[in-house]
């Protein structure tokens, strides 16, 4: 008998790894820019909005914030490169829309800033558009 050359055995430790690299990576990237945004609200207030000025130039990138920031999302990226590995772009890169859904909470929460009905509306579109995009189009 022959055996098959894929097994549901085989997809699902697959699938289990993908989803949590995917999970960390969003995890990461969302710290990540909320962290951004609160060093460029500090950097904002001493010296101005972001320019090429060399004092704000100097001001964002020693700010603790900002780098930590760029940390988390260079990790983020790094469990990225483990997600697009094992999984089609076409599959793995809608998944990453879930980042604008969930950044809602800690823009709210953290940075106060209004959590509108349109966004919620939006935010329900941008998941159904997942599940639509992705729906059975997964491959590992």
């Amino acid at each position: 008998m022959m055996k098959p050359f894929f097994s549901f055995s085989q997809k699902v430790p697959t699938m289990l790894l993908v989803l949590t690299l995917l999970i960390t990576a969003s995890a990461l990237t969302v710290t990540g820019e909320v962290l951004l945004k609160i060093g460029m609200n500090e950097v904002t207030a001493k010296v101005g909005a972001f320019s090429l000025n060399p004092q704000v130039l100097w001001t964002t990138f020693t700010d603790w914030r900002v780098l930590l920031g760029f940390g988390l999302v260079f990790g983020g990226a790094i469990f990225w490169l483990g997600v697009i590995s094992r999984v089609d772009l076409s599959f793995a890169y809608p998944l990453l829309a879930l980042n604008y859904v969930i950044i809602l909470i800690p823009s709210r929460v953290l940075l106060n800033e209004p959590v509108t009905l349109m966004r919620l509306v939006g935010a329900l579109i941008i998941v159904i558009g997942v599940i639509v995009i992705t729906w059975g189009s997964g491959k590992s």
